[in-house]
């Protein structure tokens, strides 16, 4: 259609042209044969255009066949007519085409992968025998994308983008959270934390739970799976590297009603840095997990023990779930 439109403009043009030259050439014989000539070699460069495909913008049609609704991020789904929607059910794009639901209430959700075309998403949910919906999408509008599946047209739904959200590392617990974040180790334990007074770092087999609220020195937690040694045998470890002040001890783990826990204890140093260890090892998985606690007081008593209880609190939470 727009190549019919573009060619009758262009023969109008010629036309024109070729009128133009007839008048100018009217005053002699030369100049007409000029014209003439001109006319008949502009004429033929013009149809040649005319008759060429001409370039255009991409229509409509193939712009919408490659609009994305849903870019890498997360959104937050709810009911359209919901008032003051609860932020509690996620869609986690991990890019464009595929990512995973997440509840706040315990995390739970089923991974998806997406096709985004035609003002459709279809998705499909779950791994083997999987579920096909088809998001119709309504209207992309600041960071919201609007629409409905379409065995449900009367639910109008909505999908608010978080900015600032890592699709990587987002928890939908500890998003929703007003308060303790949850860690959950890929061996079979969690503690709660709160994020404003401590970092988690995990390598490997390491995870270091260190505190930046003020302090003296360095405060952390560093718990250690090995998979060589047991319980006691690691707890035998540490208080020889304690050195002589060392006391050892066994008793219920923490986190546990029936699993002997092995301590290995540092006092406080009464003069230096004000370093002080203490270690807690279980048998675990074929091995051992133990808590390290690393401390330095600073002579200030009510700043100390402010430090010690918030790290013994990080202890305390501990949960398993192997």
């Amino acid at each position: 259609m727009r190549k019919h439109v573009v060619s009758k403009i262009l023969t109008i043009a010629v036309a024109a042209s070729l009128s133009a030259m007839v008048l100018v050439g009217c005053g002699s014989e030369e100049a007409q044969d000029v014209s003439e000539n001109g006319a008949v070699e502009e004429a033929s460069m013009l149809e040649s255009i005319a008759d060429e495909p001409v370039a255009l913008a991409a229509d409509a049609e193939a712009d919408k066949e490659k609009e994305v609704y849903f870019q890498k991020g997360v959104y937050a789904n709810y009911s359209k007519d919901a008032e003051n929607p609860p932020k509690n059910y996620f869609y986690v794009f991990n890019d464009e085409s595929w990512g995973h639901t997440e509840e706040s209430a315990n995390g739970a959700g089923v991974p998806f992968s997406c096709e985004q075309k035609d003002g459709q998403v279809k998705f499909s949910f779950g791994n083997a025998d999987a579920i096909e919906d088809v998001f119709i999408v309504t209207s992309v509008e600041d960071g919201f994308v609007y629409g409905h599946y379409d065995d449900d047209m009367k639910l109008e739904l909505v999908f608010e983008y978080l900015p600032d959200v890592d699709p990587d590392t987002f928890d939908a617990v500890n998003y929703a959270s007003d308060g303790d974040y949850i860690y959950n180790d890929a061996n079979g334990w969690s503690i709660k934390y709160d994020p404003k007074l401590f970092d988690i770092t995990q390598d490997g087999n390491k995870v270091a739970i260190v505190y930046t609220g003020e302090c003296a020195g360095t405060n952390m937690v560093m718990v250690t799976y090995d998979c060589d040694h047991i319980g006691a045998e690691i707890r035998n470890e540490y208080a020889k590297e304690y050195g002589d002040n060392a006391v050892t001890s066994d008793g219920i783990f923490p986190g546990t009603e029936d699993v002997t826990g092995y301590w290995a204890m540092c006092p406080p140093a009464e003069e230096g840095s004000g370093l002080y260890m203490t270690s807690i090892s279980r048998d675990y998985m074929d091995g051992s997990l133990t808590f390290e606690l690393i401390g330095h007081n600073s002579g200030d008593e009510a700043l100390d023990i402010e430090v010690s209880d918030r790290m013994a609190m990080i202890i305390d939470s501990l949960t398993f779930s192997k």
